[in-house]
């Protein structure tokens, strides 16, 4: 097949749409289609993918590449690369990877735009079940898929650091909460000497969490990191027992297999896909409900069974999620609607 990929943001920008473009566009190549993929990130330098990547088309080349293609699969939806469909009979599939709303949740007239959109695709994928529910009733829900060339437990690394955390600082992602649940624990007088939280990540709530830590008086058992990536982060993620993910409004959520796949028992907030992403290989607490982390927390530090047991549940939940069978699922979609 002729396949037209079209990605918002692509390589060498950084975020988990542009990570999935990536993984999914080499499957869909490795499994033997041709490949051409559209993006308004710009990069200067040689491509180093074993398919076409077109930057920022201008406005021929969107109707080329829409008339070559046999079908359009759009990686979330992109109104901006898309829009020629409209002018062809074209079948399109759509995977939907990011709630559909403002950030207050109300339906803006640009969601409008974009649910319609879905309407008219030939296929539509949530990468999740509240994805499915929230935004599109009809959709097909197929898990996100993670780096396992990448991800994996390391040998003879000692599990010696209790929690981290992964992710941009920013006031989604809850770092402010997972800094509050950690200081409750060390204030308790139970874990004080062994406990520590690593902080991986940067952006623009880092002078904050960090006067934060400070006024808790946690500072010394709280390490943030910054920005660690490839081998330096997996390496990072093997020395930790626990993940917190406390984010607000997740789609999926690949930190969360990301960190299970190296050996990080996760803890993630629920009322979002980060329930999916988990699976029945950790523990869910209550969105925003501090009291919640805490218990969950606790319950975990003091069983070591429990550790175990959700540590044993990882490999057949990351088996579902390995790119390959990923991409499987994503072309019988695909073919099925040729």
């Amino acid at each position: 097949m002729k396949i037209l990929f079209l990605s918002h943001k692509f390589f060498p920008d950084i975020g988990g749409i542009e990570v999935n473009s990536s993984i999914l566009a080499n499957a869909f190549h490795e499994a033997g289609h041709e490949i051409r993929l559209m993006t308004w990130s710009n990069y200067d330098k040689k491509n180093d993918f074993p398919f076409e990547v077109i930057r920022k088309p201008n406005f021929i080349r969107l109707f080329r590449e829409h008339l070559w293609a046999d079908i359009i699969f759009e990686n979330n939806p992109c109104l901006r690369l898309s829009w020629p469909l409209y002018f062809f009979k074209k079948k399109s599939v759509i995977a939907v990877r990011a709630f559909i709303n403002r950030r207050d949740g109300k339906i803006g007239w640009q969601d409008k735009i974009k649910l319609w959109w879905l309407s008219r695709a030939s296929a539509v994928i949530a990468v999740s079940n509240p994805i499915k529910n929230k935004c599109f009733s009809d959709s097909i829900v197929i898990g996100n898929p993670y780096r396992n060339n990448l991800f994996r437990v390391l040998p003879n690394i000692d599990k010696k650091k209790s929690f981290v955390f992964l992710g941009r600082l920013v006031s989604d992602k809850g770092a402010d909460l997972a800094i509050s649940a950690f200081s409750s624990l060390i204030h308790s007088g139970d874990f004080q000497d062994s406990m520590k939280l690593t902080i991986i990540g940067d952006g623009p709530e880092l002078d904050k969490l960090k006067a934060m830590a400070t006024s808790l008086h946690v500072d010394r058992y709280v390490d943030f990191v910054g920005m660690l990536e490839g081998e330096e982060l997996v390496l990072c993620l093997n020395k930790h027992r626990f993940m917190i993910v406390p984010s607000v409004g997740e789609a999926f959520g690949n930190v969360v297999l990301e960190g299970m796949a190296c050996g990080c028992v996760p803890i993630v907030s629920d009322g979002s896909g980060l329930v999916d992403a988990v699976g029945d290989a950790g523990l869910c607490f209550k969105q925003k409900d501090l009291d919640s982390l805490i218990n969950n927390l606790i319950k975990l530090v003091e069983n070591p069974e429990l550790e175990n047991y959700f540590r044993s549940k990882a490999t057949v939940h990351l088996s579902s999620h390995r790119p390959e069978i990923v991409c499987k699922k994503y072309l019988t979609v695909i073919e099925s609607i040729l």
